[in-house]
């Protein structure tokens, strides 16, 4: 079984419907083992949208990276991700943030996401579920990076 960290976000509709969703969708094909709180988070990179509803889950699956990145592809299609705008609004939006302790660099796919150590709505959620992991480039833990981050953008809790 493989151990990925997945990033959830949403910001269009009912976000919070949205990501129980997909949580519900990923259970399909692996089995979620933690699920991190909601926080909102401002947007990032294209300012003109709504806050963002973000999480993080633990989630154990037998499919490999090409596979999982397929699968949850096909889960935002089918529940109406539109590409439109880089880093614009989304109904849902899934990102492999870690895959057990895998350094991959493909053109489709990087692990550890490249950005995911600058990013307080990922690190945030990510340090609730698996504070000790650690980072396989960084050599840190998450709750370590969370610590050490300045980033500017706001990100808190929603409960």
């Amino acid at each position: 079984m493989n151990d990925v960290l997945l990033g959830l976000g949403s910001n269009v509709g009912d976000s919070r419907a949205f990501l129980r969703q997909a949580v519900d969708r990923l259970q399909l094909q692996g089995r979620v083992v933690s699920v991190s709180r909601i926080w909102r988070s401002e947007p990032v990179g294209y300012a003109d949208q709504d806050w963002f509803s973000n999480m993080t889950l633990i989630w154990k699956t037998e499919l490999g990276p090409s596979e999982a990145l397929e699968s949850i592809r096909i889960i935002e299609s089918s529940m109406g991700r539109q590409r439109d705008i880089p880093n614009g609004p989304r109904t849902i939006d899934l990102d492999i943030l870690l895959w057990n302790d895998l350094v991959h660099d493909e053109p489709d796919l990087t692990i550890p996401h490249p950005r995911m150590h600058q990013r307080r709505f990922v690190l945030g959620p990510a340090a609730e579920i698996t504070p000790s992991r650690v980072h396989p480039v960084l050599h840190r833990t998450m709750r370590e990076l969370l610590d050490d981050l300045e980033d500017p953008a706001r990100a808190e809790p929603e409960d």
